[in-house]
């Protein structure tokens, strides 16, 4: 390839980390919220909170990505960029699938710390501080970084939009050089090394807080 179609692909590698980043910090505000809530002791705020992950979770994420881009703005009146688009639809979406990680390891951690806590009066915001969240997060760890590799290979579902993701990029110098092998291998290659990375950094962050918690 030429200097110039392998800055393309660069380009397209540097917008795929940005959508990865904004979307998975979204998802994380999300799935923290919503995890939270679907625990709440009043009945409303677990059903908006189940509600939402029911009806998030069920629904396709490159249809998302199409209504956020392409309903919402005749709607509103207003029109997203494609990065914004994606990292709502993406975000939204793959938060769902987080709230069920919060709920599940916050549910997992002993009652009797949640007695503990109530004995020792404190209120419900600092046990869940002090007590549940530090025993629950290490706990977490495993399945958002499983959670976060596959939302690094939906970012590829935003090229529908004509953003120049990887994938996007690597299909465009496809089409110039016409040859499919080594540009999607290339593709390939770099989805796998930035997996790999986030799976080591992952892994590094859950023996950090287990050994905090230890």
């Amino acid at each position: 390839m030429t200097s110039g179609l392998w800055e393309l692909v660069l380009k397209g590698t540097w917008t795929t980390v940005q959508l990865l980043v904004l979307s998975a910090l979204l998802a994380a505000a999300v799935s923290f919220t919503v995890g939270v809530a679907r625990t709440h002791r009043l009945w409303v705020v677990r059903f908006l909170a189940g509600l939402y992950t029911e009806v998030f979770r069920g629904t396709s994420a490159l249809v998302m990505i199409f209504w956020v881009f392409f309903v919402l703005p005749p709607a509103f009146g207003w029109q997203l960029v494609p990065l914004w688009a994606g990292t709502l639809a993406l975000g939204l979406t793959y938060g769902a699938y987080g709230t069920e990680i919060v709920r599940g390891a916050l549910a997992a951690v002993d009652p009797a710390q949640r007695e503990g806590g109530v004995a020792l009066g404190f209120t419900a915001g600092q046990r869940l501080r002090k007590i549940l969240l530090p025993q629950a997060v290490p706990e977490m760890i495993p399945p958002f970084s499983n959670l976060l590799v596959e939302l690094l290979k939906g970012t590829a579902l935003v090229s529908v939009m004509g953003m120049g993701d990887l994938a996007f990029s690597g299909n465009l110098v496809r089409l110039a050089l016409q040859e499919s092998a080594h540009i999607y291998t290339y593709v390939l290659l770099i989805y796998f090394v930035i997996a790999f990375l986030l799976t080591r950094l992952m892994r590094g962050l859950e023996h950090h807080l287990k050994a905090g918690v230890r």
